[in-house]
């Protein structure tokens, strides 16, 4: 089965890379939505549950500004310009997960305090919960598509030298 280049790089250069492009960003996005949910529901903005939403809002916006740069520069940018895209699967995999970061960014740019200053708590929280929910929406529909086989939409891999790996898969 051939595979996209998302699944690729998770695949590839194990665990490291499983690691650093899901794991970790997913356990910080998922104690940033398990912590709203509290606090949408008791309105306490206070406390420890509201300092770790706090914290991992800003560390996985700022974690993710690091992943988006890499993979355009490492990864996107050159698989555009030498055409080796694996049918449009494979874009909406890689640019799903790289957009589902963007509203994480907002996130840490708003708990770092440099958007929404003007906005009460109420206002934060409505911010915080959308950008939350486009995270879930981008991230799933990056997940379901990088499991897809590109082959559904006529890739065949080829043995060319041009077949290489996502330049991410070993980083020193």
């Amino acid at each position: 089965m051939n595979m996209t280049h998302y699944m690729q790089l998770l695949a590839d250069n194990q665990p490291w890379n499983l690691m650093i492009f899901m794991a970790i960003p997913i356990v910080l996005a998922e104690t940033l939505a398990i912590t709203e949910f509290y606090i949408l529901f008791t309105r306490k903005f206070h406390g420890l549950v509201w300092r770790i939403n706090r914290i991992s809002g800003a560390a996985v916006g700022i974690y993710f500004i690091g992943v988006i740069g890499y993979l355009v520069f490492t990864a996107v940018i050159p698989i555009t310009q030498a055409g080796e895209w694996r049918t449009v699967i494979d874009v909406v995999a890689v640019g799903s997960y790289l957009i589902g970061g963007l509203p994480l960014i907002w996130i840490a740019l708003q708990e770092l305090g440099f958007v929404n200053r003007s906005l009460n708590q109420e206002g934060k929280l409505k911010i915080h919960a959308i950008c939350v929910a486009l995270f879930l929406v981008f991230g799933h529909v990056a997940m379901i598509s990088g499991m897809l086989d590109p082959g559904l939409l006529g890739y065949q891999a080829s043995t060319h030298a041009t077949d290489a790996p996502m330049p991410v898969t070993h980083p020193h």
